[in-house]
């Protein structure tokens, strides 16, 4: 298994504790968009098992022609041991990547398009967003509806909308699904949904009594993990 340990550039404060950690990308490490990897701080694969308090399964939130691979997250005053390690990082410092893979590969199938998203889970979207506006081939129009209860609002000076992108901020579940309801009236669009498991199987739900097949469907998980939500 390749680990490359990249150094730590820039930490940018999307909104109240929420941040994106920029490395250093260095030439040939490519991804695609919506991918996620494995993020292990220092110390982590010191003695004979890996340390799993080290190491999480996040998102990149950028795109390989920016230059960085940029990590968002939220870290709150209280928090894990993970995340306050990585709150104390000093730029320079090296952090772990490792089993990059994209499960949500955008589909150009002549469809619209619907990201639904809880908090910080639209840094998932923000490479499929912003490669959508590089290149809307195949995608007639899309959607981003993104649930957050501190009206963050994040990344909202580089989604703008467009006549082609269309991004809705809501404060509450229930406006949340509410939006979901009218979405899925188009029953052939694509619903790309990513969030906490709990998210995932609420609107899952809604999503089937609306007759949208599982097959049209999106979720950041495992083959074998999709079965679990989607049956």
């Amino acid at each position: 298994m390749q680990i490359d340990w990249l150094p730590l550039e820039q930490v940018t404060q999307e909104g109240e504790h929420t941040y994106t950690f920029h490395l250093k990308r260095p030439d040939g490490f490519v991804w695609e968009e919506g991918a996620h990897t494995h993020m292990a701080l220092e110390g982590f694969n010191a003695g004979e098992k890996p340390n799993r308090s080290l190491i999480r399964h996040m998102s990149i939130s950028t795109l390989p022609h920016e230059g960085t691979i940029g990590i968002t997250t939220r870290i709150k005053p209280e928090c894990s041991v993970f995340k306050e390690t990585l709150r104390q990082l000093r730029m320079g410092e090296k952090i772990a990547l490792f089993k990059t893979h994209s499960n949500i590969p955008l589909r150009r199938e002549n469809r619209t398009v619907y990201l639904l998203s809880a908090g910080v889970g639209l840094a998932t979207f923000r490479p499929i967003i912003l490669q959508h506006q590089a290149d809307r081939s195949g995608i007639p129009h899309m959607h981003s509806l993104n649930i957050d209860s501190t009206r963050t609002g994040l990344f909202q000076e580089h989604l703008r909308p467009t006549e082609q992108f269309s991004t809705y901020y809501v404060d509450n579940r229930s406006a949340y699904f509410d939006f979901v309801k009218e979405m899925a009236t188009d029953k052939e669009g694509l619903f790309y949904i990513v969030g906490s498991d709990d998210f995932l199987t609420d609107t899952i739900d809604v999503l089937k009594i609306a007759n949208i097949p599982t097959a049209q469907m999106m979720l950041d998980k495992r083959q074998d993990q999709l079965n679990t939500f989607l049956t």
